[in-house]
Parts: C-alpha cells; structure tokens; sequence
C-alpha cells in the first residue's frame, strides 16, 4: 500500500483536510483488489483535490450529499478534463464512507443513476419475485443494459419516450449477431423487463406484446462440436505456465469434461466444490442445483488456479477477473469471448465459437461411446428430454437404416 505514496506531493496533503482519515483505508482497498500503482495514483491524485477542495469550502466528510458532489465536479470540471472513471472512484469512496460510519448507512448511493437503480431493482424482482436462477439473470441483465445504453446513451433515462418502433429497431439490430437461440433469450429478457416497468408504472403502453418472436425450429439442423483432437487442441494452447494459461485451462477443461453452460461457470462460486466428496454443486437454470462427480483432471485444473493464481478477494467466485477490480466475471459473453480466442489461438476455423459448443461436443462424443440419451440428459441437466433427442441426429451410423429410398433414386 505504501507503494502508492510515491509522490511526496500528493502524500503530503493526504493525511491533511476531511478525508485524510479515509484515504490509507482507499489505498488498501485498491491494493486489495489488484489495481496497478499508475491506476491507484491517479484515482489517490482525484481524492486529493476532493480532499482539497472540501477544505477550501469548509466542509466535512458528512456534508457529501449528492447537490455537494455535483458541485465539486463542476468546479473540478473547470480545471480539468472529465475522467471516465470519476463515478466509479466516487461511489468506491462513499461505499467506504459509509462502512466506516461516517455517512449514515441508510442514506442511498448519491451516485446510482435512474438505470442503474432500475436494473437493480429489476434484478432483485427476478430473484425474489420471480425465483430466477442468478445464471439467468445475468443474462437477462446484459440485454436490458444493451437495450437502456442503446435507447438513452449518456443521457438520463426517460421510459415515457419508449415507443414500440424503438424495440423494435432495437431488436432488428441485434438478433442477425446473435444465434436464434440466444436471439429468443434477448426477446424473453425485454417481455420481462417491459412487464416489470409496466408493473411499476414506468410505462403504461404494453411494451412486451410489442416485443417479436424470434424464428427457431427445433431440431432444424445438426449440433455443432468438435473433433477430440480439436478439443485437445483448445486446451493445449493454454500456456499453465502463466497466471492467464491455468485459469483459461480450467474454464476450458470444465466447460468439455462436464458441458457446463457459460453462465454456470460465470455463477460457479467456492462453496459449490466439495473437495472430499469429489463433488460439485451446479447452479443451473430454474433456480434447481445439481450435484455431479468432479472429474478428477477438473479438480486438479482448478486447484492448481485457486492454490497458485486466484488473488485475495471478497467474492466467493470461483474464476476471477485478471484486471482490477477482482471481481467474477461480468456476464456469459465475457467465457464465450474467452472460448472464442481459444479456438482462434488453436487454428481452429468453427462458425460456432460460443461455450456452448464444448457442450455439444460432449453430449455427442458420449453417445458416440454407448452412453443413452437419458444418460446424456442427466449430464446436462436438460428438464425436456425432448432437448436431448437433438443428439440422436449425430448418430448418422446408427440413423442409415431407418432413412427412407428417395421416390425415383437409385435401386
């Protein structure tokens, strides 16, 4: 922590003015969570000029209240450029403020927006209301926030101003990126979310019957997966010899040996491996966990990156962010995003580069092996075993007797 005083200028006046009591708890937050010293001066150099400013006013720690704020940036904003993360070292600061006892506890965060309020409002209404699964409302919650930064941007949310022409333009630019199934999720998050603003009284036009289906017929084409070689090949170009490598390997590793969904890994927490029993714990869809053996090589994967590369943090997230702040990650995109550069890394040229291809592939090297589609069912956790008769296409061999003579072919 003490690394982060190097300048003597700004260590100085640190420990001077009414916030010189917080900043060694600030600086040991930031060191804590993994920012490098260039990041953590320059946020320590923003506090500093607060700090400075606060004293030239006259005021206390207990005077941040959001007008107050808003006119130490308007003062800031005078001398210097705007920085992107003045918010977020902000609200760092008044979370601090406000575990030490100097801001009263029940006193809302000054710096949550309209859309940020309302996306966690909205997420706390899936959980409590709704019973959703956290792997399904993190995915929820990234198509809302897409949705809200494509409508308003910077500017302060109006939901008054939604028309159904906005969803639906919004909906015709996003469904060609995505595959029809995740396309179908998209339109299931915003009916809910416009059913949600509708509840509450943000809107009053029914916005979700304006939401389109999204087309995907069932079982119209082949799964797509990988040869085992190619398998072998993603998790041979991760380099265990770095931080990076051993963590990439056992997100790999576990996404191929137990068809864990992107979503379970991004959910997957400490407390859901139990080492002794050879077991874990998988927070699936519809709120259901399931228990399923751990490989060993999995277990093995993942001990080496707990034991070696997991930093110090407060979350229970099994799989840490490698930048600051440490945190799990985001969303499904951030593991389907990783699996992507794995594929490309291993000079393998798939039109499907999603998580969800190492689950395919799974599903169908053990049917391909004798194992039974209720077999396979259990695996994956599917609640329709109807979703599983999708792999009995691949059986191509066993398939051959049952295709009909095509009217006028060959004899």
């Amino acid at each position: 922590m003490t690394t982060f005083f190097a300048d003597p200028h700004l260590s100085q006046n640190m420990y001077q003015g009414p916030l010189g009591s917080v900043v060694p708890a600030y600086a040991a937050h930031l060191s804590q969570q993994g920012y490098t010293q260039q990041s953590a001066h320059l946020q320590l150099r923003f506090l500093a000029d607060l700090n400075q400013w606060l004293h030239r006013q006259r005021l206390q720690v207990t005077d941040l209240t959001e007008p107050t704020i808003h006119r130490y940036l308007r003062s800031r904003h005078q001398r210097f450029r705007p920085r992107r993360d003045e918010t977020s070292i902000l609200r760092k600061l008044l979370h601090l403020l406000h575990t030490q006892g100097l801001l009263p506890n029940k006193a809302p965060p000054p710096l949550d927006n309209a859309r940020q309020r309302v996306e966690h409002d909205f997420d706390r209404y899936l959980s409590e209301e709704r019973g959703l699964s956290m792997a399904t409302r993190i995915n929820y919650r990234l198509f809302i926030q897409r949705f809200l930064s494509a409508q308003f941007g910077a500017k302060s949310v109006r939901f008054t101003a939604l028309h159904a022409k906005d969803v639906i333009q919004f909906i015709r630019n996003q469904a060609p990126r995505l595959n029809p199934k995740r396309a179908g999720l998209m339109v299931t998050a915003l009916r809910s979310f416009f059913r949600y603003l509708r509840h509450r009284g943000n809107i009053t036009t029914d916005l979700a019957a304006c939401v389109p289906t999204i087309a995907n017929w069932q079982f119209s084409s082949l799964p797509k997966f990988l040869q085992p070689h190619q398998v072998q090949q993603v998790l041979n170009q991760c380099d265990r010899r770095t931080a990076q490598g051993r963590r990439d390997y056992a997100i790999l590793l576990s996404l191929a040996r137990l068809g864990l969904r992107a979503c379970e890994i991004v959910g997957l927490t400490l407390d859901d491996i139990h080492w002794q029993a050879g077991e874990i714990t998988i927070q699936g869809k519809g709120n259901r966990s399931t228990r399923l053996p751990l490989p060993p090589d999995v277990g093995q994967a993942i001990a080496a990156y707990l034991k070696k590369d997991r930093p110090p943090c407060s979350t229970h997230h099994v799989f840490i962010r490698l930048k600051a702040p440490r945190r799990g990650f985001a969303n499904s995109e951030a593991i389907s995003t990783l699996v992507a550069r794995a594929l490309k890394r291993a000079g393998i040229d798939s039109p499907h580069t999603g998580a969800h291809l190492f689950r395919h592939t799974l599903a169908t090297q053990m049917l391909r092996q004798g194992a039974s589609l209720a077999d396979i069912a259990h695996l994956l956790r599917h609640r329709s075993f109807n979703t599983t008769t999708l792999y009995a296409k691949v059986d191509l061999m066993a398939l051959q007797p049952l295709a009909q003579p095509w009217p006028g072919g060959a004899q």
